[in-house]
């Protein structure tokens, strides 16, 4: 039985039929929880077939800069995945500016239902996945949306680009730093000669929280093992390290032994040297400033307002003081 209105039938029934699927055999429709940015629908059909379908804002909401066609790097990150067969979404037709239609992903989010060996083997698959990710090499640095410009030919161009991006999108919003924009920025300047080890751009999805991952046990039995990564919107080229910021989100991927061990047999190099650690720190900061801004057009509540300010601007001062010592 359908549980949707006719508005949403028919611009559902559209995105289904330029896709080549006849609306006809929609069945239902509903929003799923999550998504901070996009609205994100779960799409049944007659058949049981899933798919999930991605709408943007529209054009003139407020957002981050960086945040313009992110269903272009959505999709991108979807097709470079499928090179090195990487569980992930499918796109099915041809994704535009103002929604992508995917595959849905077996398994549900990562949560603390595992046990401790199952969730350390979890760890070690999730190594040897994000490190075939790793191997792929993209055209240039930077976000593939174009929405700071073009790709660079090199990494420190390319992400300093992105962090005055944020800054400038932090002092438009007012957001509430711990410290001023200006002294972040000299701050992060002092470590950029270490971005020059870089020099290869390579995939790099930047959100691999566990609330991007899903997590499915086949046929309720057995051992679970991942069965998707998704939510790749924020991807770029550029350094692998950079991924190692989500994955151990508001902690030190140096602690994750599990994580480590299956990337490095899998062929993953991951030194931790003074160079990279201070790389590993500007990452750190880049993504808390993020977090610390998106809050503002958002408007995600004061509870998420308190946890911001307690939990996630110390440790954008300690990422910050790393970069001085």
């Amino acid at each position: 039985m359908r549980t949707l209105g006719g508005v949403v039938e028919e611009r559902v029934g559209r995105v289904l039929g330029a896709a080549g699927i006849s609306s006809g055999r929609l069945d239902r429709c509903r929003v799923l929880g999550g998504g901070t940015y996009n609205t994100v629908e779960e799409v049944l059909l007659t058949d049981g077939s899933r798919y999930v379908l991605k709408t943007p804002p529209p054009p003139d909401a407020p957002g981050l800069s960086h945040e313009r066609e992110l269903l272009v790097s959505e999709a991108e990150f979807y097709r470079a995945a499928a090179t090195v067969g990487v569980p992930a979404p499918r796109v099915v037709g041809t994704p535009t500016s103002r929604h992508l239609l995917m595959t849905a992903c077996p398994g549900d989010m990562w949560d603390d239902r595992f046990t401790a060996d199952e969730q350390a083997a979890l760890r070690a698959e999730l190594g040897a996945l994000v490190c075939r990710l790793h191997q792929v090499t993209g055209p240039g640095f930077g976000y593939p949306s174009g929405a700071l410009g073009p790709l660079s030919a090199d990494w420190r161009t390319a992400f300093t680009t992105m962090y005055a991006a944020v800054l400038d999108d932090a002092r438009r919003y007012g957001a509430r730093l711990p410290r001023p924009p200006d002294d972040i920025a000299r701050t992060a300047a002092s470590a950029y000669e270490a971005l020059d080890e870089v020099t290869v751009p390579r995939l790099v999805h930047f959100d691999l929280w566990r609330g991007n991952i899903l997590v499915e046990r086949p046929a309720g039995r057995g051992e679970p093992r991942i069965g998707g990564l998704i939510d790749g919107e924020r991807m770029l080229w550029g350094d692998p390290l950079a991924d190692f910021v989500s994955l151990a989100l508001l902690d030190d991927i140096e602690k994750d032994r599990d994580f480590l061990a299956g990337y490095q047999e899998s062929g993953g190099r991951a030194e931790f040297t003074d160079p990279a650690r201070r790389r590993l720190a500007l990452y750190r900061s880049y993504l808390y400033l993020i977090m610390l801004t998106e809050t503002i057009p958002r408007d995600m509540g004061d509870e998420h307002d308190a946890w911001l300010r307690d939990t996630v601007a110390p440790e954008l001062v300690a990422a910050l003081d790393e970069l001085t010592r």
